[in-house]
């Protein structure tokens, strides 16, 4: 047995913050947090020189990174170059994400991420298919002409995937309540986006089995009195919604609005990252469109937002300033509440016993100075 203490950091657990504590890692596991005093004879000490050790955080919607879009790259080194890029900013499970494209590379996005998996890539946990069964009136920068409708056939390439998680974004007004049954009785996790549903009809999907909502606020309709839309479902019908915490894609009003609302629980941090995290290059092309990224920002030549340049480690710190929360609660927002959302609480989002040794440590000033995936 080779074990790992960590210590000289504040240390959040689902109990709350632990001071002159350790986290002993045996292998790839967390074996206890205990008193700095009790720390096992023989244990390798890591003193991290005061900041925060908290959960590795868990992104569900990553397009690429590195240089890398998942589109062009639906290969394993692709995957690899993605994974690799976002956990230098403290990601240590994360769903690399297809924007909307044809089945032929939806097939070959599938096949990447299950050799990643099977090979044992860091951090790559399953596959987000984001589109191409959207609502061509909310199509924000996919392509519409990728747009199509589900069937038998896509149904059955969409549940697929081996050895991981798939989480699938869909218009819910274009799915028939069996079609959604028929993805989540197969395991396939059902989310709403570029859509332009009606309360009503998002609450039907929520009964058929979806249960999540993607980038809350963009691409969806609004919350009005008499038409709740998407975002009036979303937080009154207990949904997991993910928010692009970049200070471009929602009002920081709008984000607290829905915190109030929905709490950490039902809200997770998602950066829904480009090629240029991780990437000197802030050029790529998506679908023959240039995008370039600044300010944190991702946008075509006419201003469409187009995804962002954001990574975890800044939406955490962007969530402590813009929403007015604590590190504990955008801690929740960024790992335990996403792990959770694709089934995997019971494996990784939270310092506690039993759980992967994925652990970020923040500085005082919330910067990632250090990063484990399943103690490594």
């Amino acid at each position: 047995m080779t074990l790992t203490a960590f210590t000289g950091a504040r240390i959040l657990t689902p109990e709350g913050w632990r001071d002159d504590h350790a986290v002993v890692v045996d292998g790839g596991t967390i074996q206890a947090v205990v008193a700095a005093s009790r720390v096992p004879p023989g244990a390798a000490r890591r003193h991290l020189n005061g900041g925060f050790l908290v959960p590795g955080f868990v992104d569900v919607q990553v397009n690429g990174g590195g240089g890398v879009l998942l589109n062009d790259r639906p290969d394993v080194e692709g995957v690899r170059t993605i994974a690799d890029a976002h956990r230098t900013f403290g990601t240590t499970a994360l769903l690399p994400t297809l924007i909307s494209d044809d089945l032929e590379t939806v097939a070959r996005a599938i096949a990447a991420v299950e050799a990643a998996i099977e090979q044992g890539v860091p951090g790559v946990v399953g596959i987000h298919i984001e589109g191409p069964f959207l609502n061509s009136g909310k199509p924000g920068i996919h392509d519409a002409g990728k747009f199509r409708r589900l069937d038998a056939e896509a149904v059955a390439l969409l549940a697929s995937l081996r050895g991981g998680v798939t989480l699938v974004t869909l218009a819910p007004e274009l799915a028939e309540p069996e079609v959604v049954r028929a993805l989540t009785g197969r395991g396939v996790i059902v989310s709403a986006g570029h859509t332009l549903a009606t309360y009503e009809q998002m609450r039907t999907a929520a009964e058929a089995g979806l249960t999540g909502v993607t980038h809350l606020f963009n691409a969806m309709t609004p919350f009005d009195s008499r038409a709740p839309g998407v975002v009036g479902a979303a937080l009154d019908l207990g949904l997991t919604s993910g928010l692009i915490v970049d200070g471009h894609h929602v009002h920081p009003a709008a984000l607290r609005v829905a915190l109030a609302a929905a709490g950490p629980g039902q809200l997770m941090l998602v950066t829904d990252a480009m090629p240029t995290v991780g990437s000197a290059d802030k050029r790529f092309m998506l679908g023959g469109r240039q995008i370039v990224a600044e300010d944190g920002a991702c946008r075509a030549e006419d201003g469409t937002l187009a995804g962002s340049d954001l990574d975890m480690g800044q939406a955490v710190r962007n969530a402590v300033r813009l929403m007015g929360i604590d590190l504990a609660t955008a801690s929740v927002m960024a790992s335990t509440t996403p792990a959770r959302f694709l089934g995997l609480g019971d494996r990784m989002g939270s310092i506690a016993p039993g759980l992967r040794a994925d652990l970020v440590h923040l500085d005082s000033a919330l910067g990632v100075a250090g990063v484990w995936t399943a103690g490594v």
